[in-house]
């Protein structure tokens, strides 16, 4: 059995830290650890501005909006399931077992046709920029290749 043992640290002092504070301002979300002493006086230097503040409960997350994408993909598998002879409404979401046997069925032709848009960009943790900068190659020469026409 492995046992780990967490310890903080004073952020402003490299000391031992009690507590990890919690905080926002400007839209943005910190945290740092300080000891009961430094906790506190950050506490006493923030309570003028707490005593004329308004506290603000986050907003619900919606969930993200539907893709003309997923749309298609879902219109795919609505009618490859009818093909098959599965009972699928128009309408609505489809039944989990219908979506994995499509996808087992079709789920590498799939992969390797994203793999291809990609054009050999490969997606790592920092990659957001490379994607980005990926995606408009791809679109300037979908533009360049209609022009072309």
């Amino acid at each position: 059995m492995q046992r780990v043992d967490v310890r903080l640290e004073d952020d402003l002092t490299g000391g031992p830290a009690d507590e990890t504070v919690e905080f926002g301002i400007d839209g943005r979300s910190y945290e740092i650890d300080l000891n009961a002493r430094h906790a506190a006086d950050f506490r006493r230097q923030l309570a003028r501005f707490l005593e004329h503040a308004s506290l603000v409960r986050p907003a619900l997350r919606r969930p993200p909006a539907r893709t003309p994408a997923s749309r298609e993909r879902s219109r795919r598998i609505r009618v490859w399931a009818e093909e098959q002879g599965f009972d699928v409404s128009e309408r609505g979401r489809l039944p989990r077992d219908v979506i994995q046997q499509y996808e087992s069925e079709h789920g590498a032709t799939q992969q390797s046709e994203r793999t291809a848009r990609r054009q050999g960009v490969r997606r790592t943790a920092g990659s957001k920029r490379a994607l980005k900068q990926a995606r408009s190659k791809a679109d300037q020469s979908t533009r360049g290749q209609r022009a072309g026409r």
